[in-house]
């Protein structure tokens, strides 16, 4: 009887023993992670501010999202503002028990702990949501190419056990509302797509509170796998996904069992728009603005000359823009990095403006200057280059543009120079520009550079003159294909619009719009060469007397020399300077009024806004404040200002800019594009027609137009296409014709330019001329 009973107290320990050990065991293992035995765990700190890589976003001033900076395109949102359908099909789909357990659901354990521990298989089905949020959040087990998790047989069930135990961590530090918003923000959805509001943004074009219950079954359903039930990708396999999601929503009571039905009859619909570095609006100024953020403290050899080293130095310790990234620090002593601590961005930039910008921009080149360049093209024996350049000429050009592409800096140094002209020779699989449309072809590098030059570019500028605010920006036509930025980044020569800052000393110096000179031509003695430039006005009036309104509204070259001679040439070089023009580029010589320095457009429009300001210089700026991401104001910008001439001079200029465009080389803005508004501007045509220019003052905003090639040996052969007239003058007409159809811009038609307080000098020349002539007769008489 005894044996009897020791044998049964023998077998229930050991039937105890054998229930309780894997109890044990499972006690012990979350002991030793706690303690960081099988490697190191989330701490507190960590679970309380998880890192996650936040995207800077980039708005226009009136609160438009113009695009992202990123290494991976994330921008948090909080619980309420994501749909309830998306709340509601993530926990009918995916843990419909996820408000009564604390991270681990206890009826998936048992078949978990079976399957990980026992058959070493890869569980399915049985992970809540806390874990899945644990598993993105620390990376617990990587992911293979398809969209699976990869499995190891050994250390498998060791993972699942840090998950359970980060999540029981997450369950005590965040609340069920917390962990699903983060759930959902850590997601990456494919497509540079990671979070919900991207998702929402790129597959749906809307936000996370917006989405209905349809793009929110397919938001859950790609959760299980984003390659595989991708709507863009895969929208079959998609569709058999987001009818389970809707079932589940019936199934669980989040919807009416007829309604999930009906909604599995739809098609999948979708709204794709990638969000990329390339897309979308403003892409020029963002990466201006991506480019000067992040840039280093100079020094001389991260320059090929002095004057870039010079240029970077002086922005640097005068744009506090300009390396804000490395000049600024967050509050635990780092610096702030542009693509994942979430800043907030906002530009000075109306987004209706810049769109009509771009919109201005390309319908002036597409349908009028390239077409026109492009009958040009079968009378040229090399195109796009001009006849006038010989075979080696155009060679040496190739070759130097060959060596300034990523493909060749890429491979010089890495392979021989036989090999990489034998890879510019090479057809290979490419998509090339055009105005059409995007072209799939075949063709070789060196082809597709040849092929690039024959394009137009174009680029344009407004801004504020009153507040020195950029409203649009528009570097080239298209960013995808033409990188380099026209406005900030290019210097080209700028013909007679550097006129009007010689006309400017003569204001300053008492001379009115009405004086007098005889237009005749003028010699100039430099380093014992005599020279005169040509006329570029009217035949009809040589040896006239004409105004100096008349000499600035028909650009007549005589009378800019005449005016030259009354200044000198460092006269001119310090004005425009204090007008915000770098004095590196301009050459303090006779031939200054020629237009052969090298300036920006960003330049020239800050300066020419001195004129509608004035008489006072701001310098534009296209940032204006800058939050992180809990939306505390780091930074606030304002332009620097300079009160260059009275308003009486200023408003001086303006009766001779205005007469430019009544009277001069800008009238097609009134005949052609009919704008009855006050206007002043200045058009600028450079040697061999290679560059076209056109300034436009309006009293509340003041823009520039810049149109050309990348190389200037490529250019119209007469005057008539290739002045600024023609090539740069159109895209602002285009510009202000949008711009005074939308009312709601407060840029209207009507608006004039605010006469100075006592002004009383007769700008009405034809007047002024009957004037004298009576009183001459008067005197004459009395005599």
């Amino acid at each position: 009887m005894a044996n009897k009973e020791d044998n049964y107290r023998k077998y229930k320990i050991w039937f105890w023993a054998i229930f309780a050990t894997p109890f044990l065991l499972i006690i012990l293992i979350f002991i030793l992670i706690s303690f960081d035995l099988f490697g190191p765990m989330p701490s507190f700190e960590e679970l309380e501010n998880p890192e996650n890589n936040l995207a800077a976003e980039v708005y226009s001033a009136d609160g438009v999202m113009m695009g992202k900076f990123f290494l991976q395109n994330r921008t948090w949102v909080d619980y309420d503002e994501i749909s309830p359908y998306v709340v509601a099909a993530l926990i009918a789909t995916e843990d419909i028990r996820f408000h009564r357990h604390s991270g681990i659901d206890i009826r998936s354990l048992i078949r978990v702990v079976i399957k990980t521990l026992l058959l070493g298989k890869e569980t399915g089905g049985g992970s809540t949501i806390t874990q899945q949020l644990a598993k993105n959040l620390y990376s617990t087990r990587e992911m293979m190419e398809d969209g699976t998790v990869k499995s190891h047989s050994i250390g498998l069930g060791l993972a699942k056990f840090k998950e359970w135990a980060t999540a029981v961590r997450l369950e005590r530090n965040y609340t069920k509302e917390e962990i699903i918003a983060m759930y959902l923000n850590q997601y990456d959805f494919l497509y540079n797509a990671v979070g919900i509001s991207s998702a929402s943004s790129v597959y749906f074009n809307t936000t996370p509170d917006s989405l209905n219950i349809e793009q929110a079954a397919i938001i859950v359903g790609m959760l299980k796998n984003p390659i595989r039930y991708n709507p863009k990708r895969n929208p079959e396999s998609m569709i058999i996904r987001r009818n389970i999601v809707l079932s589940q929503m019936g199934k669980y009571g989040y919807l009416d069992k007829e309604v999930a039905d009906s909604l599995q009859q739809l098609p999948i619909e979708i709204d794709f728009r990638e969000e990329g570095h390339d897309t979308g609006l403003g892409t020029y100024l963002r990466e201006y603005i991506r480019t000067t953020m992040i840039a280093f403290e100079p020094t001389r050899d991260m320059f090929f000359s002095d004057n870039q080293y010079l240029d970077a130095l002086e922005q640097w310790n005068n744009n506090p823009l300009y390396g804000w990234c490395r000049k600024n620090k967050k509050p635990d002593g780092s610096n702030y990095n542009l693509y994942s601590d979430g800043l907030k961005i906002f530009t000075t930039i109306d987004s209706k403006m810049q769109q009509y910008a771009e919109e201005a921009v390309a319908e002036h080149l597409s349908r009028n200057l390239q077409p026109e360049f492009n009958d040009l093209l079968k009378h040229f024996r090399r195109p796009p280059f001009s006849n006038d350049l010989s075979s080696a000429q155009v060679n040496d050009l190739m070759e130097s543009s060959i060596r300034r592409t990523d493909r060749y800096r890429n491979m010089s140094g890495q392979v021989s120079e036989d090999s990489i002209r034998k890879a510019f020779n090479t057809p290979v699989p490419m998509q090339v520009f055009s105005w059409k449309g995007d072209i799939d072809t075949v063709m070789t590098p060196y082809d597709s550079v040849l092929y690039y030059k024959r394009f137009v570019r174009s680029s344009f500028m407004a801004m504020d003159p009153h507040s020195g605010f950029v409203k649009a920006y528009v570097g080239g036509p298209d960013f995808r294909y033409f990188k380099y930025d026209a406005v900030s980044q290019q210097r080209k020569q700028v013909g007679s619009t550097i006129k009007p800052f010689l006309y400017t000393l003569a204001m300053q110096e008492g001379f009115s719009p009405c004086y007098e000179v005889e237009n005749i031509p003028r010699d100039f003695e430099d380093n014992d060469t005599i020279w005169s430039p040509r006329s570029s006005g009217p035949r009809e009036y040589h040896g006239k007397m004409v105004t100096l309104k008349w000499g600035l509204a028909n650009s007549e070259n005589y009378i800019s020399a005449w005016l030259m001679k009354q200044f000198t040439p460092q006269a001119v070089v310090d004005l425009m300077a204090r007008m915000g023009i770098n004095r590196r580029y301009i050459d303090p010589v006779n031939s200054i009024f020629l237009g052969t320095s090298v300036l920006t457009l960003n330049e020239m429009v800050g300066a020419f806004g001195t004129y509608a300001n004035k008489g006072v210089f701001t310098e534009p700026i296209v940032v204006g404040r800058i939050e992180d991401k809990n939306g505390n104001i780091i930074s606030r910008f304002t332009p620097r200002i300079d009160e260059v001439m009275s308003e009486e001079q200023a408003y001086l200029m303006l009766s001779l800019l205005r007469a430019v465009i009544d009277q001069g080389t800008g009238i097609r803005l009134r005949f052609r594009y009919e704008l009855g508004s006050q206007l002043g501007g200045k058009t600028g045509t450079t040697q061999n027609h290679a560059n076209g220019w056109f300034l436009g003052i309006t009293p509340n905003l003041v823009g520039g137009v810049w149109s050309g090639w990348e190389d200037q040996a490529i250019h119209f052969e007469d005057m008539v296409r290739g002045q600024g007239a023609n090539m740069a003058l159109p895209v602002f007409g285009i510009f202000l014709q949008k711009m005074y159809a939308d009312e709601e811009l407060g840029i209207m038609e009507a608006d004039v330019f605010d006469e100075p307080p006592g002004f009383d000098i007769e700008l009405d020349c034809d007047k002024l001329k009957r004037q004298r002539a009576t009183r001459d007769i008067y005197d004459l008489e009395e005599f």
